[in-house]
């Protein structure tokens, strides 16, 4: 066992069950549990959105891709950044002034049905819980390399952690767990950004170009089509990354940890400077990792390009400290996600659908956390039986699902005043459906030799969102026109949520 890693796991551990404890005091309602009582401050619901948002895929996969792809691996850094533009400009505000702890009770301002809000909530947690288990099964192999600890036992090490922030200490616990993994993964990858750029004399030019005689890829290192087949390959994928964000579960309800829509908008404008400033030094990390680790190792060891990395710039010392740093990267995004599934459940569908907004706060309460530690269950169950599958795509699957199914259910409430509520259930499921679909008839699933299905892959492209996403909003387009008769209402909440969605209480 690493004694150096086994320390700062420790301090990690010990660190955020201080900040758990630090919370619990301070959560007694749903207002608390769901939203942090709206008392995050611009500075720190930012950190906390980029801390969320800045998952164990982006710190270990994208450092492995550009190491191994070079170019195309870049493409996962410039898609996660450019999400923020959609989230900013289209739907943060808005969303913030429409709903009090979830994306469906924005959308039903404007439709109040239950079979919408119930079908919101279902996708939302198919949502999270994929995200989760790619990132529980990520934190299996992380935790595993370095304390020598059985898969099954790291998995439930992780999930009973994010099981007790999120039970105990409700969104102010997990907000401030991001906000400190946030510092720590931005500072964490500075040094070793820095430590880089000195083994190659400080010329960042210098670096860029020594990869055509270090990697087998040679010339074609710096150039697009290593990783994606082709340039609808590489659109597609795009799509998704950029549109997904926008429909995410647990970065929508961030939206509604703060007092007002201007703190919203310096939210996400403070996410936005954080993540940008990340994914471009994860260039440097994945430059120095095809630089200073073996072709082998990365070959074999994708997702852990970044500990060896810096095992190669510092020996056990420095990898321990940045295994350290993605383990708490992890706690904190499987926290977020676990939280925006549970208030799916617990809000959305027993609160709103089943008691019809009649339940006590005490009640309301009781369900969260039950349904916290019944979501949180059924992921570590998962993603231990995920131990030996290739889950990467899955965190890819849950960016096209939230781009094709929420980001048109969205936009198309906000912005359409003839779509209805049947557009708005046939969006979300042609968008859903389709995105599933056509993953599994996919390269990610069918493939003759080791697919999980051994056939030829009858849909040729590894992400759907190029298909998808347009059939989301085609969905809910064609939905809308073939039941305009049977909504004729719809047109007039428009305008009263118009006022909502655009207007401060204040000035109401």
């Amino acid at each position: 066992m690493n004694q150096s890693g086994f320390v700062f796991f420790l301090a990690v551990v010990v660190g955020t069950l201080a900040i758990t404890y630090y919370a619990a005091k301070r959560t007694s309602n749903t207002k608390d549990f769901y939203a942090a009582g709206n008392r995050l401050t611009g500075l720190q619901n930012g950190l906390a959105i980029a801390g969320d948002y800045m998952s164990a895929a982006s710190f270990l996969g994208i450092t492995g891709s550009i190491a191994l792809y070079g170019f195309d691996g870049f493409y996962y850094s410039i898609g996660f950044l450019a999400s923020y533009v959609i989230v900013l400009y289209l739907i943060a505000e808005p969303l913030h002034n429409l709903g009090r702890f979830t994306m469906a009770d924005g959308i039903a301002v404007r439709f109040r049905h239950k079979a919408l809000r119930g079908a919101v909530a279902f996708n939302n947690i198919v949502i999270t819980v994929l995200y989760m288990i790619a990132q529980l099964v990520g934190a299996g192999g992380l935790i595993h390399l370095l304390l020598d600890i059985s898969y099954s036992s790291a998995i439930l090490l992780v999930g009973g952690l994010m099981t007790v922030y999120v039970v105990f200490g409700g969104m102010l616990a997990t907000s401030w767990v991001q906000i400190v993994k946030a510092i720590l993964l931005v500072s964490s990858t500075f040094i070793v950004s820095l430590i880089v750029l000195s083994r190659f004399d400080w010329n960042v030019m210098g670096l860029f170009s020594s990869m055509s005689d270090i990697t087998p890829l040679g010339d074609k290192y710096l150039q697009p089509g290593n990783l994606f087949q082709g340039p609808i390959d590489t659109l597609s994928f795009n799509l998704a990354l950029v549109l997904g964000t926008a429909g995410l579960p647990h970065i929508i309800t961030r939206l509604y940890t703060v007092k007002d829509a201007r703190t919203v908008r310096s939210s996400v404008v403070t996410a936005t400077w954080v993540i940008g400033v990340y994914y471009a030094m994860t260039i440097f990390l994945g430059l120095g990792a095809a630089a200073l680790v073996s072709w082998e190792q990365l070959s074999r060891s994708n997702n852990l390009a970044a500990p060896l990395l810096a095992q190669a710039l510092g020996g056990d010392f420095l990898m321990a400290f940045i295994s350290a740093v993605a383990f708490a990267t992890i706690l904190a995004v499987v926290s977020g996600l676990l939280l925006a599934a549970s208030s799916a459940f617990a809000h959305d569908v027993y609160s709103s659908i089943i008691r019809r907004g009649q339940a006590t706060e005490a009640q309301q309460m009781r369900v969260a956390k039950m349904s916290a530690v019944t979501v949180g269950a059924v992921s570590i169950v998962l993603a231990l039986g995920a131990q030996n599958l290739n889950v990467a795509f899955l965190v890819s699957l849950a960016f096209a699902v939230a781009a094709s199914a929420n980001l048109p259910v969205i936009l198309l409430t906000l912005f359409w005043r003839r779509f209805n509520v049947y557009g708005a259930l046939a969006g979300l499921f042609t968008g859903l459906g389709s995105s599933v679909l056509l993953v599994v008839l996919s390269p990610n699933v069918m493939e003759p030799a080791v697919g999980w299905i051994r056939a030829e892959a009858i849909f040729p492209w590894m992400n759907p969102g190029i298909v998808s996403i347009p059939l989301g909003f085609l969905g809910g387009i064609v939905g809308t026109w073939l039941t305009l008769r049977a909504e004729p209402s719809a047109t007039g909440r428009f305008e009263h949520m118009q006022v909502v969605a655009h207007v401060a209480p204040d000035e109401r």
